[in-house]
């Protein structure tokens, strides 16, 4: 996804308002922020409007409120934390529009950052209502989109404001989208794939997708059983969607015809019951499972090979765990490959690109996110983009 305007690309902002949407879904615990990872990822947009004299507005959801006012979703809760990341203090308004808005707007100086009120507590958000959407951008000059994690949802801050006011994409949008531009849109050859997790349900899109993307497609985590099951091997106790097997056939008929080599495991970690370090622990062929065994890691073998395969490619794109890595010694395999893909990172002969939850706990798990070319923070956009699906916060940037 190329063509869409940046920063760079804004002019002169001193003393014009400008609304940046980020992303301050932050995780909280007893009343406080637990996580500050997403405010960090806006810092540089933020200060760098404020810095150059605009009148920076935040606009964010927080939660589900369902198009009502709670007390507990109010962003106010997460000012503190922002303020501390900031360095700067931040004036809370607890509307996004009218005169309640503009007073507050008034108030500000060049420079200073103003963050609004949950922009779910009202239902012109998620409708993407052009009324809310106009009423927002009538105290503003400029729009900013800076949260790629919320650019798959058509809403009035991540797509109906870019239609109204000049829109550009902040820094870390702007990271995110060229990242994926070198991953998937106009990779280096050969490409690899990484796909996890316990589910080949809610990763079909994505396989379907990558097989006519991919070189080399790997498939770790439960869904491998899926896989291992429709080429016929007895996987015992494990995780296994047997339902889903004629479609796993599927994908790999289809991989073999878009010259897409599919890589499943060939020896597994497995245990009789799922715990840390288990006395039942064995390594074994994955033909070798008992009845009563459960496949939990990708083994030490295939991991190697893996490895190999990865020394032959110049692009990585990594979605989920290969095993149950919040376990130990079930973490193995993640860890050894993602140590291997970091590795060649560092030395320049592949560019990896790594998204979604439990992806990025995985890779700071293995001591590795910072080697990778780029981790998006970003779960349910990044998935959508996996699957090939057009963004809707994003398409609203494109020039």
């Amino acid at each position: 996804m190329s063509g869409f305007r940046t920063l760079d690309d804004i002019g002169d902002v001193s003393g014009k308002v400008v609304l940046v949407r980020v992303d301050l879904n932050l995780p909280m615990q007893e009343g406080h922020v637990t996580d500050t990872t997403r405010v960090k990822a806006s810092a540089p947009t933020i200060l760098e409007l404020a810095d150059a004299g605009a009148k920076v507005l935040l606009l964010a959801h927080f939660g589900r409120p369902k198009g009502a006012r709670h007390s507990t979703m109010s962003l106010s809760l997460v000012q503190g934390a922002v303020e501390h990341v900031l360095g700067r203090e931040v004036m809370f308004i607890p509307e996004v529009s009218g005169p309640v808005a503009a007073q507050a707007i008034g108030i500000l100086r060049p420079g200073d950052i103003g963050m609004l009120e949950n922009t779910r507590f009202w239902p012109g958000e998620e409708k993407n209502d052009p009324e809310f959407a106009k009423a927002i951008a009538a105290n503003a000059d400029i729009y900013v989109n800076d949260a790629f994690s919320a650019a798959h949802r058509a809403h009035a801050t991540t797509e109906g404001l870019a239609r109204i006011l000049p829109a550009y994409a902040g820094r870390s949008m702007q990271a995110e989208l060229e990242a994926l531009e070198k991953a998937l849109g106009n990779p280096r050859k050969p490409v690899a794939a990484v796909v996890g997790g316990a589910k080949v349900s809610t990763k079909l899109a994505v396989l379907k997708h990558l097989v006519g993307k991919v070189g080399h497609l790997i498939i770790g985590g439960g869904m491998a059983n899926t896989f291992l099951a429709a080429r016929g091997v007895a996987v015992g106790k494990s995780l296994c969607e047997h339902e889903l097997t004629g479609t796993a056939e599927e994908i790999m008929e289809t991989a073999d015809k878009a010259g897409c080599t599919v890589h499943l495991p060939y020896d597994v970690a497995v245990a009789r019951e799922f715990a840390a370090n288990p006395a039942s622990l064995r390594i074994c062929n994955v033909h070798e499972v008992g009845a009563d065994e459960m496949i939990l890691d990708v083994g030490p073998q295939a991991v190697e090979a893996l490895g190999d395969v990865l020394k032959t490619c110049r692009t990585l794109v990594w979605n989920g765990p290969l095993g149950a890595f919040e376990i130990e010694p079930f973490d193995a395999a993640t860890v050894a490959l993602a140590r291997t893909a970091a590795a060649l990172s560092r030395e320049g002969s592949l560019v990896s690109v790594a998204g979604g939850g439990d992806t990025v706990a995985a890779l700071n798990h293995a001591g590795v996110a910072a080697d990778f070319t780029y981790v998006s923070t970003a779960g349910g956009a990044f998935l959508e983009w996996m699957e090939g699906r057009e963004l809707p916060g994003v398409v609203a940037l494109v020039k």
